[in-house]
């Protein structure tokens, strides 16, 4: 049954084999591995994981769409909004059933990590609330690989002192090793985007600063919701108003400070005077 394109649903899919099959060397599935598929679509990339892992799970929105995906015999189709998702939760299933399947093999192959492996090609209208919501779970995340508008990918692999360098820059590269692994042309879709997109690797930091998430989350805002100003009009005034605020070089912008010393500053403010 042909489906149609759903613009509410931001309804992009991929068509180009040669792509798909550079995204599935790149993503590199091996049998009994527990993988999540973000936005299945019409299955363009998931016949090749499915046939590659034994089995996938999915998450679709589209109602049609997940229908037609639970005919697939590989398959475990979560119909939900993924924003909606419990990621720890998931975890907890997936490396159940993929114990159940795959016993000792799967084991063997790598699968029993207690970790999701997380790939998708995300709708770009909420692409950011994905990563901030995923970011939220990354305990049970293994790596993910997302095609994304190239725009968004470029500001999260960005370096300070560079205009892509934003706030998802700094919250992400804080938790995550990131790398643009593939460009991919409108012309690969049906319908072409408007844009250009990317494939993104991030592989969580095996030993990542130690920092509540919240108040760095705070303090970038802060910086950059004046980025075109000295850090002394936003975040220097912010600290004047927290008691025992550490020294901060505030005559620079945002985008000069690197993550490392955003990381520090949000570690300073949750100590205090004396520790």
């Amino acid at each position: 049954m042909k489906h149609t394109p759903r613009k509410r649903f931001g309804q992009h899919f991929l068509t180009d084999r040669a792509i798909i099959d550079d995204i599935v060397q790149a993503i590199a599935p091996r049998p009994g591995q527990a993988m999540v598929e973000i936005g299945p679509g019409l299955a363009a990339l998931t016949q090749p994981l499915a046939e590659r892992l034994g089995h996938l799970t999915v998450i679709e929105l589209d109602r049609d769409l997940a229908q037609q995906l639970r005919a697939h015999p590989q398959l475990t189709v979560v119909e939900s909004d993924v924003l909606r998702v419990d990621f720890r939760q998931l975890a907890r299933q997936v490396q159940t059933d993929a114990s159940s399947r795959g016993g000792a093999a799967t084991e063997a192959a790598g699968g029993a990590t207690g970790k999701l492996r997380v790939v998708g090609n995300l709708p770009y209208n909420i692409s950011t609330p994905i990563l901030f919501h995923l970011l939220d779970a990354v305990e049970v995340i293994e790596d993910q690989h997302f095609m994304l508008q190239k725009e968004v990918i470029d500001r999260m692999v960005a370096h300070p002192a560079t205009s892509d360098y934003g706030r998802l820059s700094v919250m992400l590269q804080w938790r995550y090793a990131m790398e643009n692994v593939l460009f991919v042309p409108p012309q690969s879709f049906d319908p072409p985007p408007r844009v250009d997109s990317a494939v993104v690797r991030m592989v969580p930091r095996a030993v990542p600063e130690k920092v509540d998430i919240k108040l760095l989350s705070e303090v970038v805002r802060v910086a950059f919701s004046q980025r075109r100003k000295l850090l002394r009009h936003s975040l220097g005034q912010w600290l004047e108003q927290r008691p025992h605020s550490p020294p901060f070089n505030v005559q620079r912008r945002a985008e000069e400070v690197p993550v490392a010393e955003y990381v520090a500053l949000a570690q300073a403010l949750e100590s205090g005077p004396g520790a």
